[in-house]
């Protein structure tokens, strides 16, 4: 199985095949750990944050489409990174924050001298808001939409590496496109959304 690429590897877990589902999780735990190292997770250890990777990549594994995103290391990295900070954000969200300990609203916000309380900051609509919450992630899904509808196939694989922290080199190297093509790419990109989110 070390001769396999990772898409046939991919493909035989995705029929059931259980040793290749546990040679392609070996082959990209490694990725998992390097993702893992620049989170933190509330309430958490570093153990945490790396089994969220492992499920994300295992995710990887049972979604990939190689007709929609031929590069699984790129699909993959993307998957890992989501679920991680997926994990991340929701360990810090502030509705967990009374589990892990208690601080009273009478409280002084910032030092004692200050005199500002830490109910007066939550009526006063700086505390999270699961209104605002639910309308920021509507936003996304409609942004990831619209990047799905305007980008091609080609641009999506570039941005998909961009997002991943790769440089123009190494995606050039992962498409198999010269460096020129990735940068044409690219500068499409950014102007298609521009356009479209009107930023």
């Amino acid at each position: 199985m070390d001769n396999l690429s990772d898409n046939e590897l991919v493909e035989m877990a995705q029929s059931g095949d259980k040793d290749a589902l546990e040679k392609i999780l070996l082959r990209y735990k490694p990725l998992v750990h390097k993702k893992s190292q620049p989170y933190y997770m509330a309430g958490g250890d570093d153990d945490d944050i790396v089994q969220e990777g492992l499920i994300g990549l295992y995710a990887a594994v049972m979604d990939f489409d190689k007709d929609k995103f031929p590069l699984f290391n790129v699909f993959a990295g993307v998957c890992i990174e989501r679920r991680i900070i997926s994990a991340v954000k929701k360990a810090s969200r502030l509705k967990h924050t009374p589990l892990n300990s208690y601080i009273s609203l009478s409280d002084s916000a910032f030092d004692e001298e200050a005199g500002v309380q830490l109910g007066e900051i939550i009526d006063s609509g700086m505390g999270e808001n699961p209104e605002n919450i639910l309308i920021e992630r509507e936003n996304v899904m409609g942004i990831e939409g619209i990047i799905n509808n305007v980008l091609s196939e080609f641009e999506m694989q570039v941005l998909l590496c961009h997002l991943n922290g790769m440089s123009y080199k190494e995606t050039a190297a992962a498409v198999k496109r010269d460096i020129k093509a990735v940068d044409n790419a690219m500068q499409r990109i950014k102007k298609k959304l521009e356009q479209e989110l009107d930023i």
